[in-house]
């Protein structure tokens, strides 16, 4: 059934990361948070109670209400798909959280239910919609670097042990620096360069341990099951490429750095964990940095689920597709497979080029209800 106006949003999941998602859905206009479902009942209504939203209970009810037209889909990543279908199944659109499946084939499938539906599936990171890397991603869309040819990312920390109170499904399968993190980077460098080609990689482990640091289980001594530390050479076809590295296994931290450099110049962008930050462009034919202060709105995680609703109401494509995670997905996946065959892996998907979002583009602005569709 064709909807229009303000869209009612599902919350399933009601862990760490739903505080962030809440904060920010609720006081978005063109969207209303509606029902939130949890395992754990007493959690869901918490986080339900907490943020004024109507409605708690089970996953079942979530998906019979008739008034919840996207569900936002915050489950661990070994079940993102097993819950994506469940959605689709009763006829609503996924937001999912990163990544949008463990494997190529789970992604193919969920995003083909999708199509065969009349739905979509859209996916985080949306931090690549905040105003710090929007401002960067219309510098290079307008020539500020002339062609971009090459880019340097660089993740590295410690590890999540040291400040996550459950951070051990950080380290299991479907996670580790190269999934829980190279989402953000990765989909950043598509977001630049177009579609992936080739991937070359190696990869390390230092401990086969961990020990929580911090909350109700410090002290406690969990398995690490996949490598710690990914380097990587991405290529992009017509001599582009960029060199990556994510790692949980470095004393020296040395996170969100993204350069991109071209032509003209080298662009140094923000955190694409982040939503917000300054860029900083430096010239041949200028003799210092120039900064360019971040335009527009930062408020977190969320904005992807305003733009989705926005691009259903209007006919469009969401710039956090699933397609786009997708194809991401395979970046990833290529770059485990590579480190562990010692080989290249090449990229067969390919993603349609996204655009950046105009200036001015705001999630809390009520453009559904001023429009009056």
């Amino acid at each position: 059934m064709s909807r229009a106006g303000t869209a009612g949003i599902g919350v399933i999941g009601a862990g760490n990361i739903s505080t962030q998602y809440l904060e920010n859905l609720t006081r978005f206009p063109d969207v209303e948070v509606r029902f939130v479902a949890d395992l754990d009942l007493a959690r869901a209504a918490a986080q339900a109670a907490a943020y004024g939203v109507p409605g708690s209970g089970t996953v079942e009810e979530l998906l019979a209400r008739e008034d919840v037209e996207v569900v936002v889909n915050l489950t661990v990543p070994a079940v993102h798909t097993e819950v994506g279908h469940r959605i689709l199944a009763a006829g609503k659109h996924v937001w999912s959280e990163k990544p949008v499946a463990l494997d190529h084939d789970a992604a193919a499938a969920l995003l083909a239910a999708a199509q065969a539906s009349g739905l979509r599936v859209a996916c985080a990171p949306d931090t690549v919609l905040g105003a710090g890397m929007q401002t960067a991603l219309r510098a290079i869309a307008r020539g500020d670097i002339g062609e971009p040819l090459t880019a340097t990312t660089m993740f590295h920390v410690p590890g999540p042990e040291t400040w996550h109170p459950s951070p051990d499904f950080l380290f299991a399968h479907g996670a580790g620096p190269l999934f829980d993190m190279g989402p953000y980077y990765v989909t950043t460098l598509v977001h630049v360069f177009g579609s992936a080609t080739r991937v070359h990689a190696v990869a390390s482990t230092d401990r086969g341990t961990r020990t929580i640091a911090t909350g109700p289980r410090a002290g406690e001594v969990f398995d690490v099951q996949v490598p710690t530390h990914h380097a990587a050479l991405i290529e992009f076809g017509r001599g582009r490429s960029a060199q990556s590295t994510f790692s949980f296994q470095h004393a020296l931290p040395r996170a969100g750095m993204v350069e991109v450099n071209g032509t003209e110049g080298t662009i140094s962008l923000p955190d694409p964990n982040m939503f917000d930050g300054d860029t900083t462009l430096w010239r041949h034919d200028r003799a210092e940095p120039v900064t360019i202060p971040a335009e527009g709105p930062a408020y977190g995680r969320g904005a992807g689920v305003v733009d989705l609703v926005r691009a259903i109401r209007a006919g469009g494509t969401e710039r956090a597709s699933g397609a786009v995670a997708s194809h991401v997905l395979d970046v990833l996946l290529g770059i485990r497979d590579a480190a562990a065959g010692g080989l290249p892996v090449d990229i067969t998907s390919t993603v349609a080029p996204v655009a950046p979002l105009p200036e001015g583009w705001d999630p809390a602005s009520p453009t559904l209800r001023a429009a009056g569709v």
